[in-house]
């Protein structure tokens, strides 16, 4: 009987271990650390809360300016605007990777503080079990039979199923903390990701702000801060604009007709969404962007590309080339317009190489050139504050939103 009352001790000893473990589980040994981490956290959310509140009060400004009269003074105001705007948007970027180091650090320790408590526990399961292997050699008539009464027999068979109860209990809360950490490990990895997003989204932000400090040099130095020599630099900027727009129009309504008159067919055996025509998905200017810096003189009819000098550019999706507008000098603007199916094209600028010539016909993914954009350079026009590709995509010869055909 002593035998049998050290043995139901020690179980109750362990099932309170098992218990107690758990509760460490919440307070581990990195528990002072994660606290100050979150502290840490919360300091960064406010930081980001104030400078989100910065950048759009910096856009406030800007689309207020955006309704004054053009001048050089208020795209002077505008530029400027922009630039604090950008710095901040870099330091906010910044700022959020920090807070995300910090998250992925907290979530770290707390995955290891879960960790160490679920081997505790393991071990404490393990030793439940053995124990009780060990009461088990009895079965129920052998303990009835060494029992005086049976009311002893009674307490210890209802005492072993509580064990066995509060065992249940243990290892179903050992598997929702497994579940727990498991929760813990795929929200490290879905930071990292997001980590790593907020690193290339703050090269790019970077090279924003280069390239509007670069437009406001540019623009200066055309001027030379006369107000009259902004004012005929931007006559001369609407006139190749509408140059090139009807250019643009006339090419794609003569071989659409031709190609109806010769019975050809465009889009065999296609995909029915159009590719991304470089590697890099990050948008430069947006589809009718309010921050483009040449809206004062047209509207930005198409999404502007992330995309150093030299990138491959592909076509996006099968066609005739309607116009391969080559280059010799960076004043000219070149490009390649492509039609399609439905009255769709596709159009491709600021090229510095051109690989296609008008009436080929290429295929979804084909190289057809490669990007540039870079000031000074042959093939840039005179739109461009840096290496970019100009996309656009028209229907029945009208600008849409590229994003809306892109596979995204």
């Amino acid at each position: 009987m002593k035998i049998k009352l050290l043995l139901t001790i020690s179980l109750s000893i362990l099932i309170c271990l098992v218990v107690g473990n758990f509760v460490f589980a919440e307070t581990g040994g990195n528990t002072q650390e994660i606290e100050n981490l979150n502290k840490q956290i919360s300091q960064r959310k406010q930081k980001i809360k104030e400078m989100e509140d910065a950048i759009s009060g910096y856009e406030k400004s800007i689309k207020s300016k955006r309704t004054e009269a053009v001048s050089l003074k208020n795209q002077m105001t505008i530029l400027d605007n922009r630039l604090a705007q950008i710095e901040i948007d870099v330091e906010l970027t910044e700022t959020k990777i920090n807070k995300s180091e910090l998250e992925i650090s907290a979530l770290q320790l707390s995955i290891d503080d879960k960790n160490n408590s679920m081997e505790k526990q393991k071990n404490i399961i393990s030793q439940i079990i053995q124990n009780l292997h060990i009461q088990d050699q009895k079965n129920y008539l052998e303990i009835l039979l060494t029992n005086d009464d049976f009311a002893e027999f009674y307490n210890q068979v209802k005492h072993l199923e509580d064990i066995y109860t509060d065992l249940g209990r243990s290892v179903k809360t050992l598997r929702t903390a497994k579940e727990e950490l498991d929760t813990k490990k795929a929200e490290v990895e879905e930071r990292k990701l997001s980590f790593e997003k907020l690193k290339s989204d703050l090269q790019n932000k970077k090279l924003d702000l280069k390239e509007q400090t670069n437009y406001k040099t540019v623009i200066l130095g055309q001027t030379q801060s006369s107000e009259l020599k902004y004012q005929t630099l931007l006559k001369n900027l609407r006139a190749q604009y509408q140059e090139i727009e009807s250019e643009i129009r006339s090419y794609e309504n003569q071989i659409r007709k031709r190609l109806e008159s010769e019975g050809s067919e465009l889009d065999v055996d296609d995909s029915a969404t159009f590719l991304w025509p470089v590697p890099s998905k990050y948008i430069t200017a947006k589809f009718h962007d309010s921050t483009y810096p040449y809206r004062n003189i047209f509207e930005h009819n198409a999404i502007d590309l992330r995309a150093g000098q030299g990138t491959p550019v592909k076509a996006t999706k099968s066609g005739y080339v309607a116009r391969a507008k080559y280059c010799s000098t960076a004043s000219c603007y070149a490009y390649v317009l492509i039609v399609h199916t439905s009255g769709l094209s596709s159009g491709y600028g600021h090229l510095s190489k051109i690989l296609v010539s008008a009436d080929d016909y290429v295929h979804q993914g084909d190289i057809i050139g490669y990007s540039g954009a870079t000031p000074g350079t042959i093939g840039a026009g005179p739109f461009t504050t840096g290496a970019h590709l100009h996309f656009e995509i028209r229907k029945n010869g009208i600008p849409v939103n590229p994003m809306n055909y892109l596979d995204y």
